[in-house]
């Protein structure tokens, strides 16, 4: 049955990821757009904590812990959120629904190992400005598309306890934006059209310690690194008068393609530490610092003025509470209740003003279908940005949700 379940999400997910925008965000010009992805439903809700080696979780930020997997696991998750969007002088609303992830993995011993795809980046905005006034023209601008990630992945326990893992990333995107300009009472605007064609491959690595306190209490210590990448962006660019219709449909009038320069841009290295304590499959709390070398990415045109980059820098607590997870007379003492904080400056300078990121996260953990597989509701609540130097703020509400399910696959029969 859980191969058919998963058969049927990996149709769905594949059409899915690809009709998708992730993002409304005017944030995500820059560069390869948002960065969507902050770790599975579970982690997420933990203020998006990535340090738990988990027998029957698929933890998709650290790859040592796939040697910690007792079951085959199958995991897919989806979003959906809504922003509220503000500047000094208005505001607008947007809502996105996407799916977020589908991964696959498995025991060997000693070894585990993973699949899986992730959108990871998007681009996806629409503003527009109109003006009455024949001496400042009116402009419209939009974005879609955004990078995505194939990942396998494999981990070894080492000794009992320490693990180490390394996932191999393949990077592949299409990111496309329009500039439209309009001046009242000329039949013709002008449209510009670009076109980047995104590819490249990085690695992550992942290490983990775990150990018994007192027989009792259990502590872990994570460390991940990725080395910077690369992304090849093939760029095109097209210059067009056009007729813009009642609908916003535009007519091309003469079109001409304006040469530019390929761009290489860089998956800035990263670096992720953290630890924490307490007992196994019942509480737990931790923290983790990541770090990433965002000072040195770049645009996909070098002609993308008003915007740097700083080294980024991200601060996750939080943790889950089981009551009794092999209760028989309460369903709820099962349920993992699950809560953090999160504090972000993405390394993004626009105006020379940073973008900084607050949120608080809750979730809970709901068994289905027997004691190892559930359904992972989340919430998450924060700002970023700000209305000062003429820059936007987005207060957003997101909603997460996932299925896990873990079973037992591989094993030899005894009788036929």
């Amino acid at each position: 049955m859980i191969k058919k379940i998963i058969v049927s999400f990996g149709l769905l997910f594949s059409v899915a990821s690809v009709a998708q925008e992730g993002t409304a965000s005017p944030y995500s010009y820059y560069g390869i757009g948002d960065v969507r992805f902050k770790g599975t439903a579970e982690n997420r809700a933990m203020g998006g904590l990535g340090i738990l080696n988990d027998s029957i979780h698929i933890n998709l930020q650290n790859p040592a812990a796939y040697s910690d997997l007792k079951l085959t696991t199958f995991s897919v998750g989806g979003s959906h959120s809504t922003t509220n969007f503000r500047t000094s002088t208005s505001a607008a609303d947007a809502t996105r629904t996407t799916v977020d992830y589908l991964a696959f993995a498995f025991p060997a011993g000693k070894l585990g190992f993973g699949a899986g795809l992730i959108p990871y980046s998007s681009v996806g905005y629409k503003i527009r400005s109109i003006s009455a006034d024949q001496n400042v023209p009116s402009r419209q601008y939009t974005g879609e598309g955004g990078l995505n990630k194939v990942y396998f992945g494999a981990g070894y326990k080492i000794t009992k306890n320490f693990s180490l893992g390394a996932d191999a990333n393949y990077n592949f995107g299409n990111v496309e934006t329009k500039n439209l300009y309009s001046v009242q009472d000329v039949v013709l605007g002008t449209r510009e059209l670009n076109t980047s064609d995104l590819s490249g491959f990085n690695v992550n690595l992942g290490l983990i310690y775990s150990a018994k306190i007192n027989k009792k209490y259990d502590f872990v210590a994570s460390m991940t690194y990725s080395p910077e990448g690369k992304i090849k962006s093939v760029n095109e660019r097209k210059i067009a008068t056009v007729l813009i219709l009642a609908d916003q449909d535009e007519i091309v009038d003469v079109e001409k393609t304006i040469d530019v320069a390929n761009t290489e841009l860089k998956l800035p290295s990263k670096l992720s530490f953290g630890a924490g304590f307490g007992q196994k499959s019942k509480w737990f709390v931790g923290g983790e610092v990541t770090m990433q070398k965002s000072s040195d990415f770049g645009n996909r045109f070098d002609d993308i003025t008003n915007v740097s980059y700083e080294d980024a820098k991200r601060f996750s607590l939080g943790g889950y509470f089981t009551p009794d997870y092999k209760s028989y007379s309460s369903y709820f003492k099962k349920i993992t209740y699950r809560a953090g904080l999160k504090y972000e400056n993405t390394g993004l300078i626009v105006a020379n003003t940073a973008i900084k990121d607050y949120g608080v996260t809750m979730g809970l953990g709901l068994p289905v279908g027997g004691p190892f597989s559930s359904l992972n509701l989340g919430f998450e609540y924060g700002r970023r940005g700000t209305t000062g130097a003429n820059l936007v703020k987005e207060i957003y509400g997101n909603v997460f949700l996932s299925l896990s399910l873990s079973d037992r696959w591989f094993v030899k029969r005894k009788y036929e």
